[in-house]
């Protein structure tokens, strides 16, 4: 049976870091570029405000969500997901859906107006469980790149 677990608490400390190591194969998945050591950068996006949590069956992590709350001038309070992730041979069989309905619960209960996130535009499969899942496309999201020798 699908549980969500919460990786961190609502402070951003790490109160189940069993899982945190667990979760790291499924979030390079969708991240590869995530830096060599995983943990040491999950504790910096924990600092920032993000949090975790994990979809386990029978002790696997079939899933991950790294969210946060942020205020802004548009939205009022939204919940934004950096990361929503299925381990690519659990695909379509909920765990996305899980994790989603958990963060719009979320939401709701902290008064949130919005439940956002980002997704690359060649990810056509993700785009349609997202609308199959209520959520549209409202805006264009740009971006300059300042690392590198591109400038």
């Amino acid at each position: 049976m699908l549980q969500i677990i919460e990786v961190t608490d609502s402070d951003g400390r790490i109160v189940a870091a069993r899982w945190l190591g667990l979760a790291e194969h499924v979030h390079r998945q969708l991240r590869p570029q995530l830096m060599p050591n995983y943990s040491d950068q999950m504790l910096r996006v924990f600092a920032g405000g993000g949090r975790m949590l994990v979809a386990v069956d029978n002790g696997t992590v079939l899933g991950l969500c790294v969210w946060r709350v942020m205020e802004k001038t548009f939205s009022r309070s939204e919940l934004y997901i950096d990361d929503l992730v299925s381990d690519s041979s659990h695909r379509s069989e909920g765990v996305g859906k899980a994790l989603l309905g958990w963060c719009e619960a979320k939401a709701r209960a902290l008064g949130c107006t919005q439940l956002t996130l980002d997704s690359g535009t060649p990810r056509l499969k993700a785009h349609k469980f997202y609308f199959r899942e209520g959520l549209q496309i409202t805006s264009f999201h740009f971006v300059k790149t300042l690392d590198g020798d591109d400038r």
